[in-house]
C-alpha cells in the first residue's frame, strides 16, 4: 500500500497531479480544493495518499492531510459513493466542513457537491454521523502535508502553516471524559466552533456545557 509521496510537481490536470519521485511518475488524483493548495510545476510536495485496488484498475487518490484521507475512507464506505463523489464532497467542503456538516446531520451542505444527490446525502450523514466525533478528534494532533520533512537532498519550503483546530479536537475530549455522548458532543462543537471561530478550547467547552446542559 503507498500511503505518502514526496516528491516534485510534474504537471497538472484538472483532476489530478504527476509527482516526480525520483524520476518515477505517479498520478494521483485530487480534489479541487487540493489541486489548488498545490504548489507550481517543479516544487517539491508531498502528499498522503489513499490506493484503489480493482481488477482493471490501480488508482493513487491524494490528500494534504491524514484527516482529509479518513474521511474519504469513511465516505467511500457509504453505498452510492464512489471516489468521483467523494472527492467532490471534499473540494466543495473541505475537512473541517464535512466534519461540520455531518457531526450536525446537515445533508444539505453535501448535497450542495457535484453530482451528490438528496437520498445519498441523507445517507452519508445516517451512516457516519456516529463516526465523526472519531475524525473531529484527530484535528488536533493530524499532521499535515506542510509538517512531513524533507524531500530529496532539502527540505520542503514550508508555507504559513494550515490551521489545524486543535481547540475543537480538545473540547471534544473533554467533553467525552464528562460523560457526554459522541454525537451530541460533536454536534455542538461543530456548531460552536463555526460560530466562535478561533475559540480557545475552554471557551469552547464553556459553550457546549451550556448548550447541552438539560432544559429546564
Amino acid at each position: 500500500m503507498i500511503g505518502k509521496l514526496s516528491g516534485r510537481v510534474d504537471y497538472r490536470s484538472t483532476d489530478h497531479v504527476m509527482l516526480d519521485v525520483r524520476g518515477v511518475g505517479y498520478m494521483v488524483y485530487c480534489s479541487d480544493r487540493t489541486l489548488a493548495s498545490l504548489p507550481a510545476a517543479g516544487e517539491p510536495v508531498a502528499l498522503y495518499t489513499d490506493l484503489l485496488v480493482r481488477e482493471d484498475l490501480l488508482q493513487l487518490f491524494g490528500f494534504t492531510s491524514l484527516v482529509e484521507k479518513e474521511w474519504h475512507r469513511l465516505l467511500m464506505s457509504v453505498q452510492g459513493i464512489g471516489a468521483k463523489a467523494s472527492l467532490s464532497i471534499l473540494g466543495a467542503l473541505g475537512q473541517d466542513g464535512v466534519s461540520r456538516a455531518i457531526a450536525l446531520g446537515d445533508w444539505n451542505s453535501l448535497k450542495a457537491a457535484k453530482g451528490v444527490g438528496p437520498k445519498t446525502a441523507q445517507r452519508v450523514v445516517i451512516e457516519l454521523k456516529d463516526k465523526a466525533p472519531g475524525v473531529m478528534a484527530m484535528l488536533g494532533g493530524a499532521p499535515q502535508i506542510h509538517d512531513l520533512g524533507e524531500v530529496f537532498e532539502s527540505p520542503v519550503p514550508k508555507p504559513r502553516p494550515a490551521h489545524v483546530p486543535s481547540a475543537q479536537a480538545d473540547a471534544l475530549s473533554a467533553l467525552g471524559n464528562l460523560g457526554y455522548v459522541p454525537g451530541e458532543a460533536a454536534a455542538a462543537v461543530a456548531e460552536l466552533g463555526a460560530e466562535m471561530d478561533g475559540a480557545d478550547a475552554a471557551a469552547l467547552i464553556r459553550a457546549a456545557l451550556k448548550k447541552l446542559a438539560p432544559k429546564s
